[in-house]
């Protein structure tokens, strides 16, 4: 099921980084970037994480959380941050119900080979859980920047 504007977004709670656990629910009231990405340490991804993490300042004036979701570990990701010093939310979907849930969770195909793996993709979702933007199959450069001005004009 493709997920649209105005609809309420899937709950979840994931472990994160330094064994805290990451709620949507918890974040209710506040404006919240969601973004999916497909590994952690790569370059496309470690991209994306610091470019959100860059303006982190600015999304909190905006009133909006950051959170960053894929299916690598706990483990993987307080690595992630740590090699990059990353400060913001991520997420470990291991199981793959959160990707599933959010419709991020696709065939792909690299040099004629299928497999599944996250399309890249982010939400903004409003202070009542409703989802109000959607960037699917993103393009990294400029791309938090976009995000910022979408939460800034929520």
């Amino acid at each position: 099921m493709a997920l649209e504007v105005g609809q309420a977004a899937p709950p979840f709670t994931l472990p994160g980084t330094a064994g805290r656990e990451i709620s949507l629910g918890a974040l209710k009231g506040r404006k919240v970037v969601v973004y999916f990405y497909p590994k952690d340490d790569t370059s496309g991804c470690t991209r994306q994480a610091q470019d959100f993490n860059a303006l982190r300042a600015d999304f909190a004036a905006a009133d909006t959380d950051i959170v960053g979701i894929s299916p690598d570990s706990p483990a993987s990701k307080a690595k992630f941050a740590g090699k990059y010093g990353l400060d913001l939310a991520l997420a470990a979907d291991e199981q793959r119900a959160t990707v599933e849930a959010y419709g991020v969770w696709v065939e792909k195909s690299m040099y004629g080979r299928k497999y599944m793996g996250v399309e890249r993709t982010t939400l903004l979702i409003d202070r009542e859980g409703r989802i109000a933007r959607i960037w699917p199959k993103v393009k990294v450069p400029g791309h938090a920047e976009e995000v910022l001005a979408a939460a800034r004009a929520l």
